[in-house]
């Protein structure tokens, strides 16, 4: 079915992949937290050749069926107060989900969906749909308890953009919303130097909740994610930070994340 356009909704792809169980269940939260639907998305690919079984539309339609149906009810089980949509659309997943991020919230991806097995790659679906969408993007890794907050944060590109100040809200109402600390990394900055925490000061008391902190790291984004393992959950970043964007999702980002069991937020300026 076709869910009417221009209805915001945090919209979840569904291939019949646990990784897109994992996004379903992560984006509870945020569909919860915005007080809108939370959409299902399957998208039944189109077949590329002349001739097909006669019973082939019918049989992919049943695993589509079937598979937004147990996730609807794994999103169901959260016992979280979230409105339920399902959507099964006849198109490529990433024209479907490039689609519905026009007038969603933000659209939620696993890392790795049914048809790939490295998962320390991300997913062309992932991939496409990160540097596509009109909304932000979460690529998910893997979602369990909340983490405790010794032992965990959430980590923010605060690297000086057009986009920065969007980025920061972002990740600081992500920390809110998971209970964790927020580390702003800066890059290059002198031992001892306080400007990126004196930076942080006008956010501390917008968000006086939240665990703020700076972090240099020496080298790049990824060199940093390398060095701390799986302390950091989420990484945001900024759209237009494309060449950062581009190696969190090329071969050597995805590696370092997946080793990290780190998700990736994407944030777009125009639709927050």
């Amino acid at each position: 079915m076709y869910v009417p356009a221009g209805h915001p909704s945090v919209v979840v792809g569904i291939d019949g992949s646990r990784a897109a169980i994992d996004a379903a269940l992560w984006a509870v939260d945020e569909a919860v937290a915005r007080d809108i639907p939370l959409r299902l998305l399957y998208a039944i690919e189109p077949d590329d050749f002349a001739e097909v079984p006669p019973d082939r539309a019918a049989r992919k339609l049943a695993i589509a069926e079937n598979a937004v149906r147990y996730a609807s009810m794994t999103a169901e089980a959260a016992e979280q107060p979230v409105r339920i949509e399902i959507e099964i659309a006849q198109e490529r997943p990433i024209v479907a989900l490039t689609r519905a991020s026009a007038s969603a919230a933000m659209v939620c991806v696993g890392a790795v969906g049914l048809h790939h097995f490295r998962p320390e790659r991300a997913g062309s679906t992932a991939a496409a749909v990160a540097q596509s969408a009109h909304c932000p993007v979460a690529v998910i890794r893997r979602h369990g308890d909340r983490a405790r907050r010794e032992e965990h944060w959430i980590a923010v590109d605060s690297h000086a953009s057009a986009d920065s100040d969007a980025v920061m809200r972002t990740a600081l109402e992500e920390a809110r919303l998971r209970d964790l600390p927020l580390r702003a990394i800066t890059h290059g900055q002198r031992a001892g130097c306080d400007y990126p925490d004196r930076r942080l000061e006008r956010w501390r008391r917008h968000y006086p909740d939240v665990d703020v902190e700076a972090a240099v790291s020496t080298g790049s984004l990824i060199d940093y994610l390398a060095g701390h393992g799986r302390h950091v959950r989420m990484v945001v970043i900024g759209h237009r930070n494309h060449d950062e964007v581009t190696r969190l999702l090329g071969p050597a980002g995805s590696a370092v994340l997946h080793h990290a069991d780190c998700s990736l937020l994407i944030v777009d300026r125009p639709n927050l």
